[in-house]
């Protein structure tokens, strides 16, 4: 798939935005205070695309418009979470900031997606 199909591709980014989130848990050392924060990164970060499916297979407006907030909320939390990792795993900053960009990202794409659902909500019905 070309990188532009990509970025549009939202379940496809979603995915291998967890992915990665996975690959990178695997790289840190756990101790007693990382361990903790890698748990609930792997939770809110695999949520994102796990929610996306499950808004595209919504059986209703406002169960879409649902899923889609979860989503929204599960990228503002791994964002807090990667800040956590970041802190308790310098050797990682790096990593965390680049995954803290796309889960930014992501939270701007879900926004505007409540956005456009809201609009099309208030719309003058005839």
């Amino acid at each position: 798939m070309e990188k532009t199909q990509e970025k549009y591709n939202l379940e496809g980014r979603t995915a291998k935005f967890s992915e990665d989130i996975i690959d990178l848990i695997r790289k840190v050392q756990k101790d007693m205070v990382v361990l903790p924060l890698v748990s609930q990164l792997i939770r809110s970060a695999t949520s994102i695309g796990a929610n996306y499916c499950e808004a595209n297979g919504a059986s209703s407006k406002k169960d879409f418009k649902n899923k889609i907030y979860i989503c929204k909320k599960e990228a503002k939390e791994t964002k807090y979470w990667l800040k956590m990792i970041a802190k308790a795993s310098p050797e990682h900053t790096d990593e965390c900031m680049k995954y803290w960009q796309e889960a930014h990202e992501l939270t701007m794409i879900f926004s505007k997606i409540i956005i456009t659902i809201e609009g099309r909500n208030n719309e003058i019905k005839i």
